[in-house]
């Protein structure tokens, strides 16, 4: 019996979502507040929780009819992305947040500034905790790879929108179509691949 793969999953979802905040964000001369701001991060909290389903989903496909150590390194880079995740998903939050409250960009700035001075709010929001995010989906492609379930070049586009991601936020619309160039036909790949019992 075959099974057909809905196009618009999170495979796809999650880094057209990505890509469209980047192009808001463009269009955005001030950056914040007003509606670009707003629905610019409703798109990029969009891409955030695609990308926690689209995680999971590699990780049960990394995990299928392996050993300990492979169904445990696939746990351990899917808990690495989705705490990553977390935590750009709160930063979105508190973008949103602070962008309705305010009522220019100037505003914006010192409210960001106090929600920093909190211990613990930039590392855990702001600095490593995002960087986990993309440390586990790096691990997942690449181990998927690792084990001859999707091709070599697969993950090395990943490693390189996210590359491109980090070099400027100017460079997001790249940045997930890149990643959508190496995501976006897993889903039915998978689908395919995996016996009934193990696709979930």
């Amino acid at each position: 019996m075959t099974t057909t793969t809905p196009p618009w999953t999170a495979f796809t979802v999650a880094p057209l979502c990505m890509a469209l905040y980047g192009v808001i964000r463009l269009t955005d001369s001030t950056h914040g507040p007003g509606l670009a701001w707003s629905v610019g991060h409703l798109a990029l909290l969009a891409s955030v929780v695609a990308f926690v389903a689209l995680m999971w989903a590699l990780r049960r496909w990394a995990r299928a009819g392996r050993g300990a150590a492979a169904r445990w390194f696939a746990d351990a880079a899917a808990v690495a992305g989705l705490l990553g995740a977390a935590a750009a998903a709160t930063q979105t939050v508190i973008d949103l947040v602070v962008g309705f409250l305010c009522a220019d960009r100037e505003a914006m700035d010192v409210l960001f500034e106090e929600v920093r001075s909190h211990a613990g709010v930039t590392p855990a929001v702001y600095t490593i905790g995002p960087l986990l995010f993309y440390v586990g989906l790096v691990l997942l492609a690449v181990q998927l790879a690792a084990i001859r379930r999707i091709a070599l070049w697969r993950p090395l586009v990943v490693i390189a929108g996210i590359a491109v991601a980090a070099m400027s936020l100017d460079l997001l619309p790249l940045a997930g179509l890149l990643l959508l160039l190496a995501l976006a036909p897993l889903d039915r790949q998978r689908r395919l691949a995996l016996p009934d019992a193990a696709r979930g």
